[in-house]
Parts: structure tokens; C-alpha cells; sequence
């Protein structure tokens, strides 16, 4: 049986009247990469929080590597690395200086420091760069280093806020290449959050969260599997008269996405025609695919989550000051 490195039971989060997570129940297995999907204001860093020590639990329990995160928060802080959503790094020191710091603080013993750092710019594809001022890297380079960083003291889990954000569609399949490949050499545990559909992608089992509770949890194919069929989409200037009729006419109950109506079926390619026959309304567009990560969030919760979307950050940047400061 495979050994949960994190779990997760009846975990609460109050603040005075907000409940931001509510009851979140999850075990996540050694090696595995763990995704928490969900839009702003979800939940995602409140939950990840707790679990990095950054904040106490109103109710409920969490380990970590198998210790209780408010009972020992310290040494649960040893065996974890930490990547901020937001830069963390001193742009006035070179690479390699950056992680020799890191290095010294979380005690890496004298004799095996240069080993790994050298072994940590290798794997993030960093070594011709390490002399240089990390102002001078690009934001992909940037994001590599706090990589290296949150693993140059071996730890058993690696935490990710929105690894990503910000970055451009190119560096981040690079990224993630740099990741899978961290795993397939060290079967580091990664926990990352996220609200891009293409990145949960990435994860053995994702988690999705709406409203401070998980909603379904899975693989990516699994939770593909709970829309199931195809995915029809339509705009029209009539959206209330379209979905009146389809609901009237066709049994199905439209799903709205602003001006969109989506619509869930077993053969999209008989169903097009049947109902671009049936509406008497004016239409658009219409397309036809295999469902989402997206069209499975919609399902679940009533809503999109939207790329352009800015995570929300303030609570985390104070509550990341507060944990380098200590």
C-alpha cells in the first residue's frame, strides 16, 4: 500500500465570520504530483498554508511527512521546500550565491553544499548561469532557481503556489519538463496549487476546490470521465429563448458561461444537426470537442475558472514574509 505523505482531515479556516476552507479531507502518496485546482478566492493558499506551518487550523488535523504540522511545526518545516507564487529571490546576488545562502540556512552540512548546488543548477539547466546576478535571468530561469532552492535540502515534499503564473505558454511546458524530471530522479512529492486548466494536466491526481471544500478528486481522466460524451458549444444573440428550446425540445438543461450555452452529450456529431434544425432562435457558432478539466469545473460548481484570472496573493506574500522572518 502506498504511504500518504500528507494528510488532510476535517482541515477549517476562520477568519472571525469567513470560513475560507471548509472541512477539507485528503491524502496525498510519496512521489506523487498533487494538484489543487481552483479559481481566486478558493481556498487553494489558505489550505496550502496550513499545511507549509504558515497558518494554525481553526479545526482539524494535517501531517506532513508524517508530523503533525501545529504540534511540530519546525520539524515539518525541515522536510519540506517551499516556492513562493511571488519572486523570493535577492536579484543582487549571483544564482550560485543564492543558493549557498539558502544552503547555510537551513543547515546543509559545510562538506556537501558545493555538491549540491552543483548538482541542482545541473538538473534546472542553470550551471552557465550560476555566476551571474540573478537580475539578469529571465522570469523562467528566475522560477528554475527557486526550484533548485526548495530542494537543495533534500526535502520529502516540494510546495508550489501557482509555479507558472505570469510565465509565457513556452516556458512553462519547459518548466514543467524541469519538474517531471526532478520526480523521475528524486521521487520528491509535489503539491502545487493552480488555476490553469493545461498545468493540472501535468498531475497524477488533482484535487478541485471551490468555495473552501474539494468537490471531486482524481486523476485528469477520471474527473474527464464525470462529464462524459462530448461537449457542445453555442453562442446566439437569444441565449434565454435557445435554452428555453433546447430544454423544451432536446431534454437537455444548457450550462451558461457568460454568453455561452454548453451542453453535454453522448454523440456530438448526430446531435449538432438535430439541433441546429430544431431552434427556431439565431445562432452564432457552434463547436464540438471532448470534455475538459474546465467543462468538468463548470459541471462541479456552476462556474468557470478563468486563466486571465489573478490569483489572489496578499495573504500569502504577508504570511511568506512571516515565515522567512522566523
Amino acid at each position: 500500500m502506498t504511504e500518504a505523505v500528507i494528510e488532510a482531515r476535517g482541515l477549517v479556516k476562520r477568519y472571525g465570520d469567513l470560513q475560507a476552507v471548509r472541512g477539507i479531507d485528503l491524502e496525498v502518496n510519496a512521489g506523487e504530483i498533487f494538484g489543487f485546482l481552483g479559481p481566486n478566492g478558493a481556498g487553494k493558499s489558505t489550505t496550502i498554508s496550513m499545511l507549509c506551518t504558515l497558518l494554525q487550523p481553526t479545526a482539524g488535523t494535517a501531517r506532513v511527512a508524517g508530523i503533525d504540522v501545529v504540534r511540530d511545526p519546525a520539524r515539518v518545516r525541515q522536510r519540506i521546500g517551499l516556492v513562493f507564487q511571488d519572486p523570493s529571490l535577492d536579484d543582487q546576488l549571483t544564482g550560485r550565491e543564492n543558493l549557498d545562502f539558502h544552503a547555510f540556512i537551513y543547515n546543509v552540512p559545510a562538506g556537501q553544499r558545493a555538491r549540491r548546488i552543483d548538482k541542482m543548477l545541473a538538473l534546472m539547466e542553470l550551471t552557465e548561469r550560476a555566476g551571474s546576478l540573478v537580475r539578469t535571468y529571465s522570469g523562467g530561469m528566475k522560477r528554475r532557481l527557486e526550484i533548485a532552492r526548495g530542494m537543495l535540502h533534500q526535502p520529502q515534499v516540494l510546495f508550489l503556489d501557482e509555479p507558472t503564473l505570469g510565465l509565457d505558454p513556452q516556458t512553462r511546458r519547459s518548466i514543467w519538463t524541469h519538474l517531471n524530471e526532478l520526480r523521475s530522479r528524486t521521487d520528491i512529492t509535489i503539491f502545487m496549487t493552480t488555476h490553469y486548466m493545461d498545468e493540472a494536466e501535468y498531475c497524477d491526481r488533482i484535487a478541485i476546490i471551490d468555495r473552501g471544500q474539494i468537490v471531486a478528486l482524481g486523476s485528469p481522466d477520471q474527473l474527464k470521465a464525470l462529464v462524459g460524451g462530448d461537449v457542445v458549444s453555442m453562442t446566439t444573440p437569444e441565449a434565454d429563448a435557445a435554452a428555453e428550446e433546447i430544454q423544451r425540445l432536446l431534454k437537455i438543461t444548457p450550462i451558461r458561461d457568460d454568453g455561452t450555452l454548453r451542453m453535454e452529450v453522448r454523440d456530438g456529431r448526430k446531435f449538432v444537426p438535430r439541433l441546429v434544425r430544431e431552434l427556431t432562435v439565431p445562432v452564432d457558432t457552434i463547436s464540438l470537442r471532448r470534455p475538459s478539466l474546465d467543462d468538468v469545473f463548470l459541471k462541479l460548481t456552476g462556474h468557470a475558472i478563468r486563466d486571465e484570472e489573478a490569483s489572489g496573493t496578499e495573504r500569502m506574500r504577508a504570511m511568506a514574509s512571516r515565515w522567512r522572518r522566523r
